[in-house]
């Protein structure tokens, strides 16, 4: 977000006058003195006159790219817990969850209406991950994850199929996959089966949210654009379950 549009959406004053205040030397963020058309990050801190500014917002929208090692949980008495490690002064949760053995990208908001939307794997939202494995990628790995991998599903304690996907091979040990199933350890799992066992997996995208740019462990509000976009998801997959509601009690 533009500096004078995070000044602006504080309720303080008009993006103009934010660039006045700019101009004259009255912003600072994070000590420094602010300049005109400065981007700033969910982590910055931003004062006008020594007064700290936080715009005005109904629920919280962010992601982090989380270290391995962090638990996506809001059990304080968990060590390592999501919560914690940001240090929001909202009450914000995760939606959904990334082990804490896998790194990269997760939404955290206070906006409890979005979760199913998101969550609902009818509603075939993808996420995309980079995934090292420890041995050199046999020619068909590509094509035998892609179509799909028997795996144990631990919740319907049953073998399962994976939905088809879409993989591509980065390196001799590296792959990108993207997927719009969300199962426990899924790619774990399909990797196990094929005979492979996963070093490192980072999330790098959910929908249309993007992790480039963000350094391990920080965080940011989403953009504008973003937010504009989640919503126009949530609100048609919202759509879409109540025609289906009322075709069913029909």
């Amino acid at each position: 977000m533009r500096l004078n549009n995070y000044i602006s959406a504080s309720g303080l004053c008009s993006r103009r006058e934010a660039d006045k205040f700019i101009l004259e030397g009255r912003v600072f963020v994070n000590g420094v003195k602010a300049i005109l058309g400065q981007d700033i990050k969910g982590s910055d801190r931003v004062l006008v006159d020594g007064q700290l500014v936080v715009p005005a917002q109904k629920h919280i929208y962010l992601i982090l790219n989380k270290p391995v090692g962090i638990t996506c949980t809001t059990e304080r008495h968990i060590e390592g817990n999501i919560i914690d490690y940001i240090g929001h002064k909202d009450r914000i949760f995760p939606v959904g969850r990334l082990d804490k053995d896998s790194e990269g990208l997760i939404i955290l908001t206070s906006d409890g209406s979005i979760v199913n939307a998101i969550l609902r794997e009818e509603n075939n939202h993808d996420k995309r991950y980079v995934v090292s494995v420890n041995k050199p990628l046999q020619k068909d790995f590509t094509k035998r994850m892609g179509k799909g991998v028997r795996i144990f599903n631990p919740v319907k304690k049953e073998h399962v199929v994976t939905k088809p996907c879409k993989v591509r091979k980065l390196s001799e040990k590296t792959f990108e996959i993207t997927l719009n199933q969300g199962l426990n350890r899924q790619i774990r799992r399909m990797c196990a089966a094929l005979g492979y066992q996963v070093v490192k997996l980072k999330r790098t995208r959910i929908m249309h949210i993007q992790l480039e740019g963000l350094k391990e462990g920080a965080w940011r509000y989403l953009t504008q654009s973003e937010l504009t976009e989640l919503m126009k998801f949530v609100k048609n997959n919202r759509d879409k379950g109540n025609r289906h509601n009322g075709e069913t009690r029909r």
